[in-house]
């Protein structure tokens, strides 16, 4: 299943709850943090390992928010984190943090989008991108980048559960499917 399909839930309630605490600030702070303990490969295998319990875990996730957040936890927060670790999920937490993000641009009718390309782009590049989304959509847009060797060439442009892939990659792979029908 699609990471994205199993974050959307958790995002929508969280913006729900930042939208009732007006804590939109604070809930971003918690998941940028989460989104880098679950792409940190030492965490990750500590989360994963089942010779640690839940409340060594639980330990020492809210150790690391405390330290990198410069604060404790709040009720629903520490609430969040033991239910995505009760649930596997902490790996999801990326995804999370960009619909949560998608979500609270929605509101603000501010886009941001997520471009991957197949070398780093250059300032240009990015603000060519930047100016043709902005064009198309009417309002304010931004951008961030990652780099993904395998596309070979072109940009796949995300904007929460939207894809548009303008791929090396995907027109190769759909030349491949049509070539396999026949």
């Amino acid at each position: 299943m699609e990471l994205t399909t199993i974050a959307k839930p958790y995002a929508n309630a969280i913006f729900e709850i930042a939208q009732q605490n007006k804590s939109h600030s604070d809930w971003k702070a918690v998941l940028e943090v989460g989104a880098s303990i679950a792409e940190d490969a030492m965490m990750s295998a500590f989360v994963a390992s089942p010779s640690a319990n839940k409340a060594k875990k639980v330990e020492v996730l809210t150790g690391v928010f405390k330290s990198a957040l410069g604060r404790a936890l709040s009720k629903e927060e520490t609430a969040f984190v033991n239910l995505l670790l009760e649930n596997g999920r902490i790996v999801v937490l990326p995804s999370i943090l960009e619909l949560f993000d998608a979500k609270s641009n929605l509101d603000s009718d501010a886009k941001v989008f997520h471009v991957i390309s197949a070398y780093k782009l250059s300032a240009t590049e990015e603000k060519e991108i930047t100016s043709n989304l902005s064009d198309k959509y009417n309002t304010t847009v931004s951008i961030d980048t990652e780099v993904d060797e395998n596309l070979v060439g072109g940009v796949v442009i995300k904007e929460g559960d939207k894809v548009v892939d303008l791929s090396v990659k995907a027109r190769v792979d759909e030349l491949s499917s049509r070539l396999s029908i026949n």
